[in-house]
């Protein structure tokens, strides 16, 4: 069985690869390999539903045939889809350990008064209930151009808040350097209680003002998984800031 590594963790930064990047003709291996040889934390599965983000990506079949290869990695599910609900028994089933969703599409601007965590698409409250009734761990992800202002007032609900540091979709975007201001009032809102991950561009270069910033799980994906196997160690190793 996984450990449940966003509520009982190491003390040290958690590295998790982004499958996306990873050779898709030889996912297992490449899995196994970085956890196994790489020494990766967990693995972050992108799902995507090309509707809240262009792109259409990886579902519950692909989680299961993971699990099966790697019966104690943890699974790290971020579903960037405008409906988080319908996902969730799927993604338990299937084996996943965590499950991350957006706080966009349960924002309500209808009223012109900026916006709130509970809206007619859905709370995020009662999304976070269901993943935890499945056993798994809940996160709430922002975008770059959504004020943090949104997400401070749940933050502390949650095991996870996902800041991501690119526009959600494709893989080997550039790092938006604005993006460290939301981790460090995210951190400053919720102390030490709630993990803090950023994903998007990020890499050896920019990995220490991540951290700086008060994330303690990156997620990496073309740094990674773009540079050849014996060299992921090292990459995975400068991330983690050894």
């Amino acid at each position: 069985m996984a450990p449940d590594l966003f509520r009982t963790a190491p003390d040290r930064p958690l590295i998790a690869p982004s499958i996306l990047s990873a050779d898709f003709a030889a996912l297992g291996e490449e899995c196994a390999h970085i956890i196994e040889k790489g020494g990766a934390d967990l693995l972050h599965v992108d799902v995507m539903d090309g509707h809240f983000v262009p792109n259409l990506t990886m579902g519950p079949a692909l989680v299961r045939s993971l699990r099966g290869r790697l019966p104690r990695v943890f699974l790290d599910v971020h579903v960037m889809v405008t409906d988080p609900i319908q996902y969730v028994d799927p993604f338990a089933d299937a084996g996943a350990n965590h499950i991350t969703f957006h706080i966009e599409p349960a924002m309500d601007r209808r009223a012109g008064t900026g916006m709130s965590p509970v809206s007619h698409g859905y709370d995020v409250r009662e999304v976070a209930a269901a993943i935890r009734a499945r056993g798994m761990t809940a996160g709430l992800a922002i975008n770059p151009p959504t004020p943090v202002e949104s997400i401070l007032p749940v933050a502390g609900e949650f095991d996870l808040i996902l800041v991501m540091s690119v526009n959600p979709g494709f893989s080997g975007q550039a790092f938006i350097p604005e993006s460290l201001k939301k981790p460090e009032w995210v951190r400053a809102a919720v102390g030490d209680r709630v993990r803090v991950q950023m994903d998007g561009g990020i890499g050896p270069a920019n990995a220490q003002a991540v951290r700086t910033a008060g994330c303690d799980v990156l997620v990496a994906a073309s740094a990674v998984f773009g540079v050849p196997r014996a060299e992921r160690a090292g990459v995975i190793s400068r991330l983690r800031g050894g």
